[in-house]
């Protein structure tokens, strides 16, 4: 039997599996965020320097409840800190996945699948040009969970390696330029 075929019972030919279509939905209005707007970078301090060109680190202003939306702001903290459990979130605040689905779609326009893995990589790629993390700690800070699943992340949104796309994204001067 060929890798990757089931065969039926009845006549003996390979079961073939269609994938579901699902429909593409479109928001009619305009999203009440963008995803920039929705985004929390996970450093809380940036380097500056004196006249005497010394190197100290103040704290950076981050906004953690942009939406003003409890669960929403809750999601994307929730996001920011690498945590991968869903179900955890939605079992916790008394959600069904679709509720939380929904909710993401109206406050963005993006359906959630989307949402969350462009902010996986958004933050995959911070911790990339702006830290010396290794890869496996960046798939886990990041909700990626492995350095497996960072390398497809990054194959399916930029084509790179997480080494290629850390040499792309880094300029000079800017690792340590933020911190934790």
């Amino acid at each position: 039997m060929a890798r990757g075929y089931a065969w039926k019972h009845r006549n003996d030919r390979p079961w073939v599996t269609t994938r579901r279509v699902t429909e593409k939905r479109e928001l009619k209005s305009k999203p009440q965020f963008t995803f920039d707007e929705l985004y929390i970078t996970p450093f809380t301090k940036k380097r500056r320097y004196d006249e005497d060109g010394h190197g100290y680190y103040v704290n950076i202003e981050r906004n953690t409840a942009p939406t003003g939306i409890l669960v929403m702001d809750e999601y994307l903290r929730f996001l920011a800190a690498g945590n991968t459990d869903i179900h955890a979130f939605i079992d916790r605040h008394g959600l069904q996945f679709a509720e939380l689905s929904a909710l993401v779609f109206i406050l963005t326009g993006m359906k959630h699948t989307l949402f969350r893995q462009k902010y996986q990589s958004r933050l995959a790629d911070e911790l990339l040009r702006y830290t010396d993390m290794s890869q496996p700690d960046i798939a886990r800070r990041s909700g990626l969970g492995s350095q497996i699943n960072l390398y497809q992340a990054l194959r399916r949104d930029c084509d790179m390696s997480a080494t290629e796309r850390r040499h792309f994204l880094r300029k000079e001067g800017d690792l340590g330029r933020f911190t934790f």
